[in-house]
C-alpha cells in the first residue's frame, strides 16, 4: 500500500516546527529518521494531513557533555551513538545498546528521539533509557519541560506529548567508573524487536540501583529502587527471580511462560552486570 495524500513541511527553525504542530486544524506527524513512521504511513496505520520533517533542525542534532550528564538531541541517530560520534557518559552502555538495534541501515537513519516517541514497548531505548535514569526534554510554545523517561512514555505507543509539542532532547546521567550495568533482550533472530528485555544499573557511589523489565506489551516496569528484587540489599548476587515473577503477576501478566521469559531476561542482565 501507499500513504494517503499529505502536506509536507521541512522547517529550518525549532519555533517554526512547533508552530506547525500547534495548528489544530491539521493532524500532523513528526518525521525524523522515518524508520517507524515510513512503514506506518505505507500501511495506512497513520493517516496525517501534514508531515513535519525535523531533520533540518540543527538544535535536535546537537550533543553536549556537561558535568553530571550528557544531553543528546532528539535527532541523534543510533549510529551516532554506536560509533562514538557523540559523548557517552555511561561507560559504553549506550553504545552497546545502540549497536544491538535492528540492522546498520536502520541505525544510520533511526533516531533516539524517534524511537522513544514511537514508544514501542519492544524497542530498546524505551527500556534502556528508563534503566539509565534518563530524562526527556519536551519543547512547546510555552517553553520546555523535563521529566523522567518512564513518565514521558505513558503506555504502548503513547507519550505525554500534547498538541504543539515535540521531544527536543534526552538527558542521560553520567555513571561513575565503578557502575555496574547489564542489558539483555530476547529475540528470535538478530534485528527483530525484543520479546523480553531486562536491564539493571547499580552505581553505589551515586546511590543508584535501578531495574527494568521491558517488552511487556505496555510501558516498561521500572524500579527506581531495585532492592525489592534483591532481598533488600545492594548486592547483585541476591537477585530473587521469584520476586520478579510476583511483581509481573501483580501488574497483570498472567501467562507463566511469558513471565518466565521476562524474569530470565532480567536474570541475564543481572549476571552481565555482576561480571559473571
Amino acid at each position: 500500500m501507499k500513504p494517503v495524500n499529505f502536506a509536507y513541511e521541512r522547517p529550518r527553525h525549532l519555533a517554526d516546527a512547533i508552530g506547525l504542530l500547534a495548528d489544530e486544524s491539521a493532524h500532523a506527524k513528526v518525521l525524523a529518521g522515518g524508520q517507524s513512521l515510513g512503514p506506518m504511513l505505507n500501511m495506512r496505520l497513520v493517516q496525517p494531513d501534514l508531515i513535519v520533517d525535523i531533520t533540518a533542525l540543527a538544535e535536535l542534532k546537537h550533543a553536549e557533555q556537561q558535568r553530571d550528564y550528557v544531553v543528546l538531541g532528539a535527532c541523534v541517530t543510533h549510529a551516532d551513538i554506536e560509533d562514538g560520534r557523540v559523548p557517552d557518559a555511561t561507560n559504553g552502555a549506550m553504545r552497546a545498546v545502540a549497536a544491538g538495534i535492528a540492522y546498520r541501515a536502520v541505525r544510520n537513519r533511526g533516531t533516539i528521539g524517534g524511537s522513544l516517541t514511537t514508544a514501542d514497548p519492544s524497542a530498546d531505548w524505551v527500556s534502556a533509557l528508563s534503566a539509565l535514569g534518563a530524562e526527556a526534554i519536551v519543547r512547546g510554545a510555552g517553553g520546555a519541560r523535563t521529566m523522567a523517561v518512564e513518565t514521558y512514555v505513558t503506555g504502548a505507543l503513547e507519550t505525554v506529548l500534547g498538541t504543539g509539542e515535540l521531544l527536543e532532547a534526552i538527558r542521560v546521567p553520567a555513571q561513575s567508573a565503578s557502575a555496574q550495568w547489564g542489558y539483555h533482550k530476547v529475540c528470535r533472530k538478530t534485528g527483530e524487536y525484543a520479546h523480553a528485555i531486562g536491564a539493571v544499573l547499580l552505581d553505589r557511589s551515586r546511590n543508584v540501583f535501578r531495574a527494568v523489565i521491558g517488552a511487556t506489551e505496555r510501558k516498561p516496569l521500572v524500579l527506581s529502587d531495585a532492592r525489592a528484587l534483591f532481598r533488600g540489599s545492594y548486592n547483585l548476587a541476591d537477585f530473587d527471580q521469584g520476586a520478579a515473577d510476583a511483581m509481573l503477576q501483580s501488574v497483570g501478566m498472567t501467562d507463566p511462560l511469558d513471565r518466565q521469559i521476562h524474569t530470565v531476561a532480567l536474570a541475564r542482565a543481572v549476571r552481565q552486570a555482576s561480571g559473571a
